[in-house]
């Protein structure tokens, strides 16, 4: 029997947490990490419990790799009365084969949400400045994304628009060939601008 991805997921949970309370130990940690001052001021035990859950997470990624046991969880996004199911990449997993065709499938339903729910708010693009976006901009945006990510706040409604490796896209060292552009929909000025 192969697992499901909900059981790994629920395994790495529990891996993480017996890491925490100290039941798993890594006795050579402080020789993995090259800065021997940071190695010193985290302290062996920190090291271990961080090196022991590396290695597990690494093992459970093979896993899913061998077996190909996807690494997309689905969730659901609400604000105001409505709700979209989307999927998403679970943090602490990878994507097999088959699960950027997961998210992209997914693209028109929650574009489709989002739209509906964003039809009266003013369209921003995150950053550290927020800047104005118009509607022909961003339907623009939203054409040339892959696959895209929904998140909600009280008030503001947020539309990532990906490209490239779903493991990757959200850290700045893998742009061009993979990003996520954030675009925010809200009444005024965007109170979460960094996001």
């Amino acid at each position: 029997m192969t697992y499901s991805t909900e059981q790994l997921v629920q395994i790495l949970d529990e891996e993480l947490r017996a890491t925490w309370k100290g039941e798993r130990i890594l006795l050579s940690s402080s020789d993995r990490l090259s800065n021997s001052v940071v190695a010193k001021a985290l302290g062996n035990e920190k090291l271990s419990k961080v090196f022991a859950y590396q290695d597990f997470q690494k093992q459970v990624q093979q896993y899913q790799r061998d077996y190909g046991v996807s690494g997309i969880i689905w969730q659901v996004c609400r604000f105001g009365n409505s709700e979209v199911r989307y999927p998403e990449l679970h943090h602490q997993l990878v994507p097999v084969p088959g699960d950027k065709a997961i998210l992209m499938a997914a693209k028109p339903s929650v574009v489709e949400f989002w739209w509906a729910e964003a039809a009266e708010m003013l369209l921003w693009l995150a950053g550290h400045t927020p800047k104005p976006l118009t509607r022909p901009a961003v339907e623009q945006m939203i054409h040339e994304a892959e696959w895209v990510e929904i998140a909600a706040g009280k008030d503001e409604l947020y539309l990532s628009l990906c490209w490239g490796d779903p493991k990757e896209c959200h850290y700045q060292w893998a742009w061009p060939d993979s990003r996520c552009e954030r675009v925010i929909a809200s009444e005024s000025r965007p109170i979460m601008s960094n996001l």
